[in-house]
């Protein structure tokens, strides 16, 4: 049975309930957090790593957690500034814009054995050309149907900035897409 969210708040806030609250908080949010940090950082084992350092900062600074938005939001936020430390790593990292589109192109090779399938790789690739203000708000609004608001509470946006990237987003998506699609 999974708790509701002030459930998991109060056993989170209790000394003695507090690892209990932990799992919870996994339990009821892993699958939707794991998603989102995958469609940032793409690669499953990164994403999960990505996943864990979220539940141990939201564990170590549960104490910040001053409940004017949702726990989910909050959650949310932390672990898309993780996603974000993790893709910094990787570009410094990243031998050269070259090789990875070099790779890419492989990846749709020995992938794409159907057209929906090429089409998401497309995708994918897409998304990973935006700039990181872009790319954010778009896998936010496109995949995980979140509201403006929200996605301006964690991201400290205004909603007119939200839907100015979303809408630039989209259109650089589209176009990458129909020029990178072979029927």
């Amino acid at each position: 049975m999974k708790l509701k969210e002030a459930e998991i708040i109060g056993l989170m806030s209790g000394e003695k309930t507090r690892d209990r609250g932990v799992r919870e908080m996994m339990d009821a949010y892993q699958s939707r957090l794991y998603w989102h940090i995958r469609r940032l950082i793409v690669d499953h084992d990164l994403a999960q790593d990505v996943l864990q350092d979220t539940f141990i900062k939201a564990y170590q600074n549960f104490h910040q957690f001053k409940q004017d938005s949702q726990l989910y939001t909050w959650l949310y936020r932390i672990a898309t500034n993780e996603a974000l430390q993790q893709l910094n790593k990787m570009k410094r990292m990243q031998k050269s814009d070259d090789d990875a589109e070099y790779q890419l192109q492989n990846l749709v090779a020995e992938n794409a054995e159907s057209d929906a399938e090429e089409i998401q790789l497309l995708l994918q690739n897409a998304i990973q050309t935006l700039p990181e203000k872009q790319k954010l708000v778009f896998t936010m609004r496109y995949y995980d149907d979140l509201p403006y608001d929200e996605i301006s509470k964690i991201l400290d946006m205004s909603v007119g900035t939200l839907k100015t990237n979303y809408h630039y987003a989209k259109q650089k998506v589209e176009d990458y897409v129909k020029n990178n699609y072979e029927s």
